[in-house]
This record gives C-alpha cells, sequence and structure tokens, in this order.
C-alpha cells in the first residue's frame, strides 16, 4: 500500500512537469507501407513533437531504415532487418542464403545490430540462425529477438557475451522469469515495447514489476513498437502513457529506462560494424 500511494503522489506531482523528458525509443518499425504514408519528414516531426532523443528502426525491407537515417543520421540508429517481405517472419530459418546477404550488408557498414528476429523455440537449432549469431559476434553488435526462453539459452550456450534485446519482454513477460535470465545472462537486456498493461494495470506499476525495475536498473529499455499503421497514428499516446508510469520509479531508474541504458548499448565510442 505504502509503494502504491507512493506511485500515485509521485505521479501527481512529477508527470507534467517531466511529460517531455526526453525518451529514448529503442523498438521502431518503419516497413515499406509505412514510407508510402509517413515519409522521413513526418517521421522526424513525430519524433520531434514527442522529445525522442533517439530511435532504433528497422524496416522490411532494409533500405528503408537507411533512407530515414539520411534526414536525421545522429538520431535514427538503423538495426538490419533481414525480412524482404512479410512472409520471411515465418520461414527465415529455412533460408540456408540468408546469412551470406547479411554479411554483405554487414560489409558496407553503418549498421548498429541485427533484428527484430522471430524466432521460436522449436527453431532455435536452425544453422541459419547460429550463423547470424555468429556474424552479430564478428561485427560486434546487438540481436533484437522476439521469442522464447529456450532461445535465450540456446543462443547463450553458443555465445555467452553476446549482446540481446528481448523483444518485448519475451513470449512469457513474466517479472520471476525475467529475474531468473537476467540474472543468469548479463549481456541480455529487456525491451519493453507493447508491454505497458501488463506493467501498469490502470497505470500504476505493479509491485512485481516495481520490484524488477529496482532490482536490474541497467538492463530495460522503452519503445513504442511501430509495427503497423495504428501504431504511427498513436505514437503520442502511446509515448505518454509509457512516460507515466516510468515516473513512478525513482528518478534515477526512471532516466535509466527512458534513455540511459539505450544510450549506453547503442552509443558507445567507436561502436562499428567493422569485424
Amino acid at each position: 500500500m505504502i509503494k502504491i500511494f507512493a506511485c500515485c503522489l509521485t505521479l501527481l506531482l512529477a508527470t507534467h512537469a517531466t511529460a517531455a523528458e526526453k525518451l529514448f525509443d529503442a523498438h521502431v518499425h518503419y516497413n515499406a507501407a509505412h514510407a508510402v504514408h509517413y515519409p522521413p519528414e513526418l517521421i522526424i516531426a513525430i519524433l520531434d513533437q514527442n522529445t525522442i532523443s533517439h530511435a532504433v528502426v528497422t524496416s522490411n525491407p532494409p533500405e528503408h531504415v537507411k533512407l530515414l537515417q539520411l534526414y536525421a543520421p545522429e538520431r535514427v540508429i538503423p538495426l538490419l532487418g533481414v525480412y524482404e517481405n512479410a512472409d520471411d517472419k515465418e520461414n527465415w530459418t529455412e533460408d540456408s542464403s540468408l546469412p551470406e546477404r547479411i554479411e554483405e550488408q554487414l560489409k558496407q557498414g553503418g549498421w548498429r545490430g541485427i533484428g527484430e528476429l522471430h524466432l521460436f523455440a522449436d527453431d532455435r537449432h536452425s544453422p541459419v540462425f547460429h550463423r547470424i549469431i555468429e556474424l552479430a559476434g564478428q561485427y560486434r553488435i546487438p540481436l533484437m529477438l522476439h521469442t522464447d526462453p529456450a532461445v535465450i539459452d540456446t543462443l547463450y550456450e553458443i555465445a555467452p557475451g553476446q549482446p540481446v534485446i528481448w523483444a518485448h519482454a519475451g513470449t512469457f513477460p513474466y517479472p520471476d522469469l525475467l529475474a531468473d535470465y537476467l540474472q543468469r545472462y548479463p549481456a541480455l537486456s529487456v525491451d519493453l515495447s507493447v508491454r505497458d498493461e501488463r506493467i501498469a494495470p490502470n497505470g500504476i506499476i505493479s509491485d512485481d514489476w516495481y520490484e524488477l525495475f529496482i532490482n536490474y536498473p541497467d538492463r530495460f529499455m522503452l519503445g513504442i513498437d511501430t509495427f503497423s499503421m495504428s501504431r504511427w497514428r498513436e505514437y503520442g499516446v502511446v509515448a505518454r502513457r509509457i512516460r507515466q508510469w516510468v515516473r513512478q520509479l525513482p528518478e534515477e531508474t526512471a532516466s535509466k529506462l527512458l534513455h540511459e541504458n539505450a544510450s549506453a548499448l547503442f552509443l558507445r565510442n567507436g561502436q562499428s560494424t567493422q569485424p
């Protein structure tokens, strides 16, 4: 009850004053369909309107993120998307030519990660996936995975130090499970996009999530996840909802989630996609 009261008081006193604090959006999609209706200058305007300091952007096909980056090279952090079309999301682990295409892209330089890769337990032993893990390590860049816990286990058996962003807090987003995995794997970070209702039902952070953020303040990042056209239309609404519940945390922890953790991962001095 004390924590709930404190959260409510913090919300009342701080939400308005801190609503414009910068947010590092760690999960953005800018696909071909989005580009038709949202040209790069409009995307940058949306980021400006919502005080977004940086955006980690992937696209399908990957050329669109590089086009967007031309408009804001210091703010757009490009992830190499591996899908050419929507069907690839279901069958990319069977495409033996994919690692070679990814490597050709990485050789061109400029990519700050690979993903989002959708992968579930039955496909975790795919040679294609294992080769992509090797490439991420070779080029010293993180992987963003939309995936099951078993896949995380398999990856860290292969590459114990590989930075991974676990999109949407995984397919089983339970605080106890996440705490277990964060303790096991020091290179694992968690992206909380689309989990706002689970984290903060009715706008108030639940006790188990609050405790998780306090215990692992350096391991979480935030994202809007513009997976559809409607998410671009609702971008400001989602950003405000995120800021509302994050501001119920202690200020130092909130700042880590809002921008410091993503900055530490993606804005490291000298980060490069050169092996």
